[in-house]
């Protein structure tokens, strides 16, 4: 969401605390606009009207957690999507491509794993177990609700031997949604490997 959401976000929140018969602070209003701001207003509205009408929770004056869950499914759901977008790139891409992934947590947790390099060189032996050390830390951090520092993209082996060599950087291969993997490239704690005004950089396309 966007400033100007806030007067219909605070509308929608005090509306949903009334009909649950609960008054709506000036704090509560802070703490659900800090939880929710990342979202779309509308998938958020949604997200209220599916609490309401729950039977399991329904009853209940939705927290901030409650609806965060439900517009992003739980950590662990969260990170085995997330393994199973990194695993089919590793085997389709591969590590000789530098890539950049559509989701900013994926490339933190990699990072910490030693990068993409590294993860290439895994052994079908070791895979179960570096599929959950991925997953243990991509749930530590998505479960902060905020986005750590990542780097924009993860080198692959022709990066870092054109590095060696003196020569241009390759373009990344994008995995999953384009736009929002070039997005994650502007973000990142360093300068972007792909050229912005060339929209011929690959992609690949992983859900």
């Amino acid at each position: 969401m966007i400033d100007s959401d806030r007067a219909h976000f605070f509308g929608l929140v005090a509306d949903v605390y009334a009909f649950y018969g609960r008054e709506f602070s000036d704090f509560a209003g802070t703490v659900w606009w800090a939880a929710m701001r990342s979202f779309d207003l509308v998938a958020v509205n949604d997200a209220f009207g599916r609490h309401c009408v729950n039977p399991d929770a329904g009853q209940y004056l939705p927290k901030p957690a409650d609806i965060v869950r439900m517009l992003q499914g739980s950590t662990q759901d969260a990170a085995m999507v997330a393994w199973s977008k990194v695993d089919r790139a590793v085997r389709s891409v591969g590590a000789y491509q530098t890539v950049a992934f559509d989701d900013p947590i994926i490339h933190r947790a990699l990072e910490d794993m030693g990068g993409w390099i590294a993860l290439g060189q895994k052994s079908e032996k070791e895979w179960p177990f570096v599929a959950k050390e991925f997953e243990n830390r991509y749930r530590g951090y998505r479960s902060r609700s905020e986005v750590p520092a990542y780097p924009s993209s993860l080198p692959g082996i022709a990066q870092a031997q054109n590095a060696m060599n003196g020569h241009g950087q390759p373009e990344p291969v994008l995995i999953g949604n384009a736009e929002v993997a070039r997005r994650v490239l502007l973000g990142g704690s360093d300068k972007p490997a792909i050229s912005f005004a060339r929209p011929a950089a690959l992609q690949l396309e992983i859900a």
